[in-house]
């Protein structure tokens, strides 16, 4: 149990060193062998990570099942986990089995292509595990090589300019990222996250350039890491390589990307911005607080008007991601509860709705809207599944989805009712879009030719979607099976928060009279 953290991290890479050295061969039984073993070690992983969640304690605040050693240059190894990763790595375990059962279609290059699976998710698993700055840089880059290799290689005939758009967008918000790194180690002299996170960085306003920065140093560090971790949610207006990727990428590749690494976003702001830089996100919360509501109203308009179903449920994802940072930076209990449920709920549903799309892509080969219609005359079962995806993106109440944006309203209306009233329209809109997807894709007379002999889903697909279906149902009839896990934790996040705050301004007061 003292390396479990270790041992689920680097599984699938140990598989797919494993698929790399030994397999060899192009032919039907070495894309067969690596298929299974890929499913096997993904499989494993998430056996192994129930062990994390079967002993984890929610009421600890801190951090459990720490793992530390020293590494290089004087910097450390360290893992840890509490109340509001842990379900995050769950997250990543869980749906990577999924990914590569829904890529058991695929025969270019299937050896590579699970190499690069199994790879991204370490490095995935990686962000969430983290205890030391240097080590979550690491992970937190890395994982844009796998994906941007994933797009490349096995996307859509876009699919260069699309990988190359992800890479740069989210590299050079990284950099500044960087950079911020840097200065706090030079002002603390440690990269320990959770000593960093009980540090006291500047807060005294300087000018520069004439400009007087509220929150001095604090600030600066905050927009640093903002301008890293709005590009992967993506946040309105940083989010225009989302929807070419989506569309770009192979299904198992969008699955990926909208289950886990936006979520990689919000989980920064959590670890890193609200702890570390209360008065920088302080000043920055009204502007941040309009921009996702901006952000909820706009995509989902552009959602709207949308031909291809990928590119649809693509800004529909950044739409929901602009309630995760409402629910940040409301910075109360419920709002940041609500933020993470959003997360973990967005995870099933985002993906759910991206394996809708490859299955019927799998059958004709486009995903234009308008080249479907009547769907429920041959695949019924096909049309239930969609059904219950739409229903929760829509936030039908008794599913995941109605809880995460219900929690995160409630947070957002405590500090401020018009941004609350301008999100609340998104989620009309929300059910706008997609109905209208759903009407035009499965309902009416099936009267294209080309769709009268599609066949309803497999018995691997049907299976692909259950765990998915149970989760997003079961969490949205007990949701404290989440709220109960995360809730301390956030309440420890909010506290910790407001006593800074409350320390700062009194530093404040003190240093003016």
């Amino acid at each position: 149990m003292g390396n479990l953290l270790s041992i689920v991290t680097f599984l699938p890479a140990l598989a797919a060193l494993i698929l790399a050295v030994f397999l060899r061969g192009e032919d039907e039984a070495a894309q067969r062998n690596a298929k299974w073993l890929s499913l096997i070690a993904t499989s494993a992983t998430f056996l192994i990570s129930l062990a994390i969640l079967a002993e984890f304690d929610p009421n600890d605040t801190g951090f459990q099942y720490v793992e530390e050693a020293e590494w290089i240059m004087g910097l450390n190894y360290k893992m840890g986990v509490d109340g509001i990763s842990v379900l995050f790595v769950m997250l990543t375990t869980f749906i990577m089995p999924l990914v590569i059962a829904a890529s058991w279609d695929v025969t270019t290059r299937v050896k590579e292509y699970m190499i690069a699976f199994l790879v991204l998710e370490t490095l995935m698993l990686g962000v969430f595990m983290a205890l030391d700055l240097v080590l979550f840089y690491l992970f937190f880059e890395a994982g844009l090589i796998p994906m941007f290799l994933i797009i490349g290689i096995w996307g859509g005939k876009n699919r260069i300019y699309a990988s190359f758009k992800f890479f740069l967008y989210t590299f050079l918000g990284s950099v500044l990222m960087l950079v911020a790194m840097v200065a706090m180690y030079a002002d603390a002299g440690t990269t320990d996250i959770p000593t960093l996170m009980n540090h006291q960085f500047g807060s005294e306003s300087f000018p520069v350039l004439g400009i007087t920065i509220l929150g001095g140093a604090q600030t600066l560090m905050f927009l640093a890491f903002f301008a890293s971790f709005a590009v992967k949610m993506p946040m309105w207006p940083v989010h225009t390589w989302l929807p070419d990727a989506h569309v770009q990428a192979p299904t198992a590749g969008s699955v990926v990307l909208a289950a886990i690494l936006l979520k990689m976003g919000g989980y920064g702001f959590l670890r890193f911005s609200l702890p570390m830089f209360p008065v920088g996100a302080e000043v920055m919360t009204p502007l941040i607080l309009w921009m996702s509501a901006i952000a909820i109203v706009y995509t989902s308009l552009v959602a709207l008007v949308q031909e291809d179903m990928k590119k649809l449920i693509a800004y529909s994802s950044v739409a929901h991601m602009g309630f995760v940072t409402m629910g940040i930076f409301a910075a109360n209990q419920q709002g940041i509860d609500g933020a993470i449920f959003q997360m973990i709920s967005h995870g099933f549903i985002s993906g759910a709705l991206f394996l809708c799309v490859g299955v019927i892509y799998d059958r004709m080969h486009t995903r234009e809207i308008d080249a479907y219609g009547g769907l429920v005359n041959r695949m019924p079962a096909y049309a239930l599944i969609f059904m219950l995806f739409t229903m929760a993106n829509v936030g039908l109440p008794g599913t995941s989805g109605f809880v995460g944006e219900f929690l995160t309203l409630m947070g957002v209306f405590q500090v401020n009712t018009w941004i609350a009233a301008v999100a609340a329209t998104g989620v009309i809109l929300s059910a706008a879009y997609a109905l209208w997807l759903y009407r035009r894709v499965v309902l009416g007379d099936l009267i294209k030719e080309s769709l009268k002999s599609i066949t309803d889903m497999s018995r691997r697909e049907r299976a692909i979607f259950a765990p998915l279906v149970v989760m997003t149902i079961l969490l949205g009839v007990y949701p404290s099976l989440v709220t109960d896990i995360i809730g301390p934790s956030v309440a420890a996040l909010v506290s910790d928060y407001d006593t800074a705050l409350a320390a700062a301004e009194a530093a404040s007061q003190l240093a003016s009279n």
